[in-house]
Formats: structure tokens, C-alpha cells, sequence
């Protein structure tokens, strides 16, 4: 099968690319003749599609008022992308189009091309975009649906993606363009969700429940388990606020006795550094962004995995990592990660945003025994292989799904 794959990055930005990458390589192994299309940016994986990507305006800063204008168009109706969408399928005449997060950069441009072709496309929705403006239904400080029913101007009273007027008008109203056109609806023959609360609040956006399909993402297969005996607890992510990173080192100066490590660098990374340094912690401790062996390292001498997001999450690769290292994940009761923890047998979940709460967390799985914490382990592993697939049964599942589009 040919299998073109449509996402606005293609370097390991975030968990989106990190999983289309691994997908593009066992559907490669599987014989299938893979493709992609994306931006081009010098931190870009290599790939032979690479001559057709197109630029890639960066979004977060002013360029002067002649280029914000040219980002500004290019965030509602990228010319350049619909072009190379219709370069591409005239060229890799694919099978299927498997898009991923295309908003922004591409944009709902290139969907028009793939209606005209004719050609089935299948969606994987790694974040809330598909509703929400912002694609994360969070601000100031809490899980937001103000926008739900197409009130897409609340993201413009709530500067719910900058500080600033145009970036959130042109995101309520590239949102509202595209609802009214039914442009992903008209083009998707199925939405692939991760997990079952991202089809359920889909669903209960008004999606239409007939297009969503769950397809859980892998857990990977490592080369071994994790040993612990670290004595720390792990967590590993992006230092943003929805994260909840600030709910847990505050519960953590008052559990003293309980060695955190966070790997990761964010917005936020300065702010806990001080609250750290200000009260003497050294209990936390910010590794900074990690990768390759030195994150292999940290995860397999963890005690347990921590997941602490005050927001919405799909179905995090870290903690999918977790699983398959056999730790015992510590969580939020948000979103999917209920989904990823049997609470009391493979780690415990936590009442989203209570610093008490976690506070109690971190002591009752401090004063575990190692037989206790040993059994928790193994739940965690086996939850992981009996819930979730492998590589091999995801891609023979997305498989499928292609071969439902396609007939």
C-alpha cells in the first residue's frame, strides 16, 4: 500500500511526530511504500519527500508587519501547502492520506486537494484541535469547553493561545471557517483517537459519532525492564502550565523524604527553578531535556512514574514508556490516564490540581515495601501488554482502518 503522511513537523518536536516517525518505519518494515509531507526546518529527520515540504513560519513572534501579514494568511489558507498537497498526489498517487496535526502551518488547505482526488484519508487526533482553538481545552489555569457550540470567540476574550489579539482571532476564526465548511468532517472517512476519552469528548462536541474509531497507541517493547532501586521518582515532559508541575513540587516540599527528578524544558522551567531554590529543595531536581541513553537510564532506575497534568491528556507516550518499562505510574484522574492506571493495583490517581492530595500520594507510595512496590510493577507491566498493542498489532490495526477507507 502507498501511505502518505500529512503533518506540520517532521523533526521530534512533540509526541505527534515522535509516533508518526515510529509508524512510518514499521509500516516500512510491513512493505508498505511510505511517504510524507511537512515544513521544512534544519532540525528535520531526513526523508526523500523532503524537496516538496513547504516553508515554515514560526507563529510565536512578530517579523516585522510585512511578514506577520504573509503568517497570518498562511495560518487561515496556506497557498504554498495546498500546492504541495496537489504536487504530491499527482507525483505519490497514495493508497490513502494519513493526516496528523496539520493545523496553523499547513493548514485546512490541503484538504480540498485530497476531496478532489478522491483520495481516503484517515485522521490520528493527538490533541483536541478537531473542537478546540487552542487544541488543548485549557486556560487560565483549568480545562476550558467555553468554545463548545461554536462559541469560538470565547478564545479570543480569554487569550487562549497568546497574549496578543491576532494570534487568538485568527484561530477562532480559521475554527469557526472551517465548522461551517465541514472541512475535516467532509474529508476524513475516519478519526483515529488514542484513546476513549478523546472520542467520547469528541462525541460529545457534536462530532459525528460514526467517523471515530479508538485505536490505542502502543506500548513499546524495551529491551528490558526497568531494574528501579534509583530511588527517585520520574517524570518526564514538557514545563508548561497545564502540566501540573507546579501543584507537584509544592506537594513535594512537604514530603521532604521523596527524591523527584523532572526531565524537561518549558516555559515554566525558570519559575520552578526558583520556588526549588527559594525553599532549599533538594528533594526536586530538573535534569533539563533528555533523550537516547540518558533517558533510557532515568526511566529504568525509577522507583515510579509521575503524570501530574492539571489538563486534558490524550494518551501520553511518556507514560506509555512507563508501562513498558514496568513502573508504577502516579497520575491525574484527567482525561486518559485513568486509562492507563488500574488505581491501587498499578499506581494510584490523583484528584486533578490538589497539592494535598498528591502530597498524600507521594507519602503512601514512599512507605510501600519493595515487595509491594515489586507487585505494583509487575500490574503496571502486565496492564501495559494486556491493554495497550505492540508496534506490530497497532500497524496491522491502522491497517485496517486503511482498508476500510479505501473500499
Amino acid at each position: 500500500m502507498k501511505i502518505l503522511h500529512v503533518n506540520k513537523f517532521f523533526d521530534l518536536n512533540g509526541g505527534a511526530e515522535v509516533y508518526m516517525h515510529e509508524l512510518m518505519r514499521v509500516q516500512r518494515e510491513a512493505g508498505h511504500d511510505v511517504h510524507v509531507l511537512s515544513t521544512r526546518s534544519p532540525a528535520n529527520l531526513s526523508s526523500k519527500d523532503a524537496p516538496r515540504f513547504v516553508a515554515r513560519h514560526e507563529m510565536g513572534h512578530s517579523e516585522g508587519p510585512t511578514k506577520d501579514i504573509i503568517k497570518a494568511a498562511a495560518f487561515f489558507w496556506n497557498r504554498e501547502a495546498k500546492r504541495a498537497m496537489e504536487e504530491a498526489i499527482r507525483d505519490v498517487k497514495p493508497d490513502v492520506i494519513h493526516l496528523h496535526n496539520i493545523y496553523h502551518h499547513l493548514s485546512s488547505s490541503i484538504l480540498s486537494p485530497i476531496r478532489k482526488a478522491g483520495i481516503p484519508c484517515v485522521q490520528t487526533l493527538h490533541d483536541l484541535k478537531l473542537a478546540c482553538p487552542n487544541y488543548k481545552m485549557y486556560t487560565e489555569g483549568s480545562p476550558c469547553e467555553r468554545c463548545k457550540g461554536g462559541r469560538y470567540l470565547e478564545a479570543v476574550k480569554h487569550r487562549c493561545l497568546s497574549s496578543g489579539f491576532l494570534p487568538n482571532m485568527l484561530a477562532a476564526a480559521e475554527m469557526g471557517f472551517t465548522k461551517v465548511k465541514q472541512s475535516y468532517e467532509r474529508t476524513v472517512h475516519t478519526f483515529i483517537c488514542p484513546s476513549d476519552f478523546m472520542a467520547e469528548k469528541m462525541i460529545e462536541w457534536g462530532e459525528p459519532a460514526s467517523k471515530f474509531t479508538v485505536v490505542h497507541s502502543p506500548v513499546p517493547s524495551m529491551d528490558a525492564r526497568a531494574v528501579r532501586g534509583g530511588g527517585y521518582l520520574l517524570s518526564v515532559g514538557r514545563l508548561s502550565p497545564e502540566k501540573g508541575y507546579e501543584q507537584l513540587v509544592h506537594a513535594a516540599r512537604s514530603a521532604p523524604d521523596v527524591t523527584i527528578k523532572i526531565a524537561g524544558t518549558g516555559p515554566e522551567e525558570d519559575r520552578l527553578r526558583s520556588y526549588i531554590d527559594a525553599h532549599r529543595m533538594t528533594n526536586v531536581e530538573l535534569v533539563g531535556f533528555k533523550r537516547g541513553n540518558d533517558l533510557v537510564e532515568l526511566y529504568r532506575n525509577a522507583e515510579a512514574y509521575i503524570a501530574c497534568p492539571i489538563g486534558y491528556e490524550n494518551l501520553p507516550l511518556a507514560v506509555l514508556d512507563a508501562l513498558g518499562y514496568g513502573l508504577p505510574v502516579l497520575a491525574t484522574r484527567i482525561g486518559g490516564l485513568p486509562e492507563m492506571v488500574k488505581d491501587g493495583e498499578s499506581g494510584f490517581l490523583v484528584a486533578r490540581g490538589d497539592t494535598d492530595a498528591w502530597h498524600a500520594t507521594l507519602k503512601r507510595f514512599s512507605v510501600l515495601s519493595s515487595e509491594e512496590k515489586t507487585t505494583m510493577a509487575d500490574a503496571s507491566f502486565a496492564h501495559g501488554r494486556d491493554a495497550f498493542p505492540d508496534w506490530s498489532a497497532h500497524e496491522a490495526m491502522i491497517r485496517g482502518i486503511y482498508e476500510g477507507a479505501v473500499t
